[in-house]
C-alpha cells in the first residue's frame, strides 16, 4: 500500500469496532491513533498530520456529518471516510456531496477499507483555507 506509514485517525464510539479498525488498519502499515468521540478528537488528534479520518456517522455527541461540517467551516480539509452501521442513501448522498471520500456500510470488509483510505490518501488535498470574516 502506497500509503502505509501515513497517520489514520479513527473515530467511533463502540470499543470493538474502534479495536478492530485499529488492529487492521495496522497490519497494513498504516500509523493509527483511535478515539470515542468527536470531542476526544478535537482535544487529542493533531489533525494536521492526519492523512484520512475514518469516521463513525452516528455517535453520541456530535456526529461524524456535523464533524466534516465544523472541519470543513474551519478550512481544514482531512479526506473523510465515513462508516456506518445505521446509514442510509440520504446520509451517504450528503456526506459525499460535502466531500467524504467514501461511505462504508458496516460490516464491510478489509479491502473495502484498504481501498478507501488508500483513495483518501492519494486524493490532493488542498491547502487549509482561511476563514472569511
Amino acid at each position: 500500500m502506497n500509503g502505509a506509514g501515513k497517520r489514520i485517525v479513527v473515530v467511533d464510539d463502540d470499543p470493538s469496532v474502534r479495536r478492530g479498525l485499529e488492529r487492521l488498519l495496522k497490519s497494513a502499515g498504516y500509523r493509527v491513533t483511535s478515539f470515542a468521540s468527536v470531542q476526544d478528537m478535537l482535544t487529542g488528534a493533531d489533525l494536521d498530520s492526519t492523512a484520512c479520518l475514518v469516521l463513525d456517522v452516528r455517535m453520541p455527541g456530535p456526529s461524524g456529518l456535523e464533524l466534516q461540517a465544523a472541519l470543513a467551516h474551519e478550512g481544514m480539509r482531512v479526506p473523510i471516510v465515513f462508516i456506518s452501521g445505521h446509514g442510509d442513501v440520504q446520509m451517504a448522498v450528503r456526506a459525499m456531496k460535502a466531500g467524504a471520500v467514501d461511505f462504508l456500510s458496516k460490516p464491510f470488509d478489509a479491502e473495502e477499507l484498504f481501498d478507501a483510505v488508500e483513495q483518501a490518501i492519494q486524493r490532493p488535498r488542498p491547502a487549509k483555507a482561511s476563514k472569511r470574516r
